[in-house]
């Protein structure tokens, strides 16, 4: 596996001219108008100036009319149905940003954080995507998964900014958008929930380096912070992570994954769920299956393998 080159962001203007941006935000959104508008305005006064694209995943609200008369400067998409996380990906290919910072219509990136990104990016090459610290909630507390990630067991090399993950919270990350075309960005087949790993997999199968950056830092404030997961959270989960083994692992781990959670189904209603939704896709994963390259998978084990 040979390691990318990337050249660094930078941008090329005429004299006098303001500089090219260097990062644009890509947002997903649905049926959460009042929500979105009041993300925008916090989003459309940065003073990176970044620009802004939207996609509606099929929204019944008046969301994309809404935007359009209050911020007309925001590029609002509609694909005219719910694409899921695919939604990042449709939002990034319409940027022409050498960088997009992803954003939920209830997170925001603190002042700065753009402009260090686009520093981090020039200096690391290889770096495909950087994931962020998150604070969440109105109190602006530490996410637990900042914690995880700078403790990862897969350590720091040497040409990357910080330690190397794969995973990420995908509404406090930055990517470079080359990188994250070329990788194929969102999978189809898992719609929502924990998509990010198979990302982060399939960037680091093609070289691109994925670490957590501290210095970039986003904000979360979802209805209900520090209360249980959305309703059917945990059954997508689950049938994301089978879903990812068919998709990119070895046989022998893929029948192990699924013999496990057809046992656990015997008693827990979510294991059945997410075994039952995963068989449906199981067809479609399978026609796009590919294994991971030796590196990586070594990679993935010794995560598995960390308590």
């Amino acid at each position: 596996m040979t390691a990318p080159t990337a050249q660094a962001p930078d941008a090329v203007t005429a004299p006098g001219a303001r500089p090219a941006p260097l990062v644009g935000i890509v947002m997903i959104t649905r049926d959460r108008r009042e929500r979105l508008l009041a993300t925008l305005e916090r989003v459309t006064r940065l003073p990176e100036a970044p620009p802004v694209v939207v996609v509606d995943n099929g929204s019944s609200d008046g969301t994309a009319a809404a935007v359009r008369a209050r911020f007309p400067a925001v590029r609002i998409l509609t694909p005219g149905r719910n694409l899921g996380a695919v939604g990042r990906t449709y939002g990034a290919a319409a940027l022409d940003t050498p960088l997009v910072a992803f954003s939920d219509d209830d997170s925001w990136w603190e002042p700065g954080a753009l402009a260090r990104a686009a520093e981090v990016f020039a200096a690391h090459p290889r770096l495909g995507l950087a994931a962020a610290s998150t604070l969440v909630g109105t109190d602006a507390d530490a996410d637990p998964l900042n914690a995880i990630l700078a403790a990862s067991p897969l350590g720091r090399e040497p040409d990357l900014p910080g330690p190397s993950v794969l995973g990420f919270l995908g509404c406090a990350a930055v990517a470079r958008r080359d990188a994250f075309l070329e990788a194929g960005g969102y999978h189809p087949v898992l719609h929502f929930g924990a998509e990010e790993t198979l990302l982060a997999m399939d960037l680091e199968a093609r070289g691109w380096g994925v670490a957590y950056c501290p210095a970039l830092v986003a904000r979360h404030v979802p209805d209900g912070a520090g209360g249980a997961p959305r309703p059917g959270r945990t059954a997508r989960v689950r049938r994301n992570a089978l879903l990812t083994a068919w998709l990119r692992r070895p046989l022998r781990h893929a029948l192990a994954h699924t013999l496990r959670l057809a046992l656990d189904g015997r008693t827990d209603p979510e294991a059945r769920r997410a075994l039952s939704e995963a068989v449906r896709r199981l067809p479609a994963a399978l026609a796009r299956r590919r294994l991971l390259p030796g590196l990586v998978e070594r990679r993935v084990r010794a995560l598995e393998m960390t308590p």
